[in-house]
C-alpha cells in the first residue's frame, strides 16, 4: 500500500467522521440560531414547489440505498434468497430513478437560486460551496452507475468498497479494497468525506432537526386592533378575542 492510498482511504475518512461529529456538537453549542435552513420560499414559491419533493424524496431513497448496499454484507442478501442478478437489477433500477430525481430537482434548485433575484441575494458563499460539493457528489455517483452498466461490466462494490466502508467503523480499515476499485467509485467516495466533513458548517444541519416542540407548545392566540369586528364571520378556529 502506497502512502497516498493510506492518506485517501484511512485518513480522510476518520478526519471526516471526526469533524463531522465534533463539528455539529459545536454549532448546536454555539450557532443555535444558525442552525436553520435559511429558508427562501418567502421569496419564491412556484419552482421551490416543484424541485424540493424531487430533491427531498429522491435524496432519501438514495440515502436507504447506500444504507442497503454498503452496510449489509452480500452473504446476508444471498442467505435471504436473494440472487446476485435480482439484487443487481433492484439495485440499478432504484438507483438510477432515485438519483435522477435527486438531480432533477437539485437542477431546479440550483436554477432558481440564481435566476431568482431575491434568492440569489440571499444565497452566500457557504451555499455555493455546499451546492457544488452535493450535486458533485450525486453526479459522481450516479454516473458511476449509468457507465459502468453501459459498458457492460458493472463493478461488484459489494466485494470492495462495501467492506471497505464497514472496516472504517469496525477500527480495522482494509484500505487496498477501496485501492483496488475503479476511479469512479473513488472519486465518488472521496466527495462524499469532503461533503460530511462540510456538512456541520452548512444548511445541512436541517437533517438532524425535528419540530417536535410543535405537538406541546400552547395555541397561538392573534389580537386585532381593529375596533370594529366587521360583519365577515371568523373562520374556524379564527374566532376573535376582545
Amino acid at each position: 500500500m502506497s502512502t497516498l492510498d493510506i492518506m485517501l482511504w484511512v485518513v480522510v475518512p476518520y478526519v471526516a467522521i471526526a469533524v463531522f461529529i465534533v463539528g455539529h456538537v459545536w454549532r448546536y453549542r454555539y450557532d443555535k440560531f444558525g442552525w436553520t435552513t435559511r429558508s427562501s420560499q418567502l421569496y419564491e414559491n412556484r419552482l421551490l414547489r416543484l424541485g424540493s419533493p424531487l430533491f427531498h424524496f429522491g435524496i432519501l431513497l438514495v440515502a436507504l440505498g447506500h444504507i442497503g448496499g454498503l452496510l449489509i454484507p452480500k452473504s446476508w442478501t444471498e442467505a435471504g434468497g436473494i440472487s446476485e442478478t435480482t439484487y443487481h437489477a433492484l439495485a440499478v433500477s432504484l438507483g438510477v430513478l432515485a438519483g435522477a430525481c435527486t438531480l432533477a430537482g437539485a437542477a431546479i434548485l440550483v436554477y432558481r437560486r440564481r435566476t431568482v433575484g431575491p434568492v440569489f441575494s440571499a444565497t452566500t458563499r457557504n451555499d455555493k460551496v455546499m451546492y457544488v460539493l452535493l450535486v458533485g457528489t450525486i453526479v459522481l455517483g450516479l454516473g458511476t452507475t449509468v457507465l459502468g452498466n453501459l459498458t457492460g461490466d458493472p463493478h461488484d462494490y459489494r466485494e470492495s468498497v462495501s467492506p471497505w466502508f464497514r472496516s472504517i467503523f469496525y477500527l480495522q480499515p482494509e484500505p487496498e479494497l477501496m485501492a483496488g476499485a475503479p476511479l469512479g467509485f473513488q472519486l465518488h467516495a472521496f466527495a462524499a468525506w469532503a461533503l460530511f466533513a462540510f456538512w456541520p458548517f452548512s444548511r445541512l444541519v436541517h437533517v438532524f432537526s425535528m419540530p417536535l416542540g410543535y405537538l406541546t407548545r400552547p395555541y397561538i392566540v392573534y389580537r386585532s386592533r381593529d375596533t370594529g369586528l366587521g360583519n365577515r364571520a371568523p373562520r374556524r378556529g379564527w374566532d376573535r378575542v376582545k
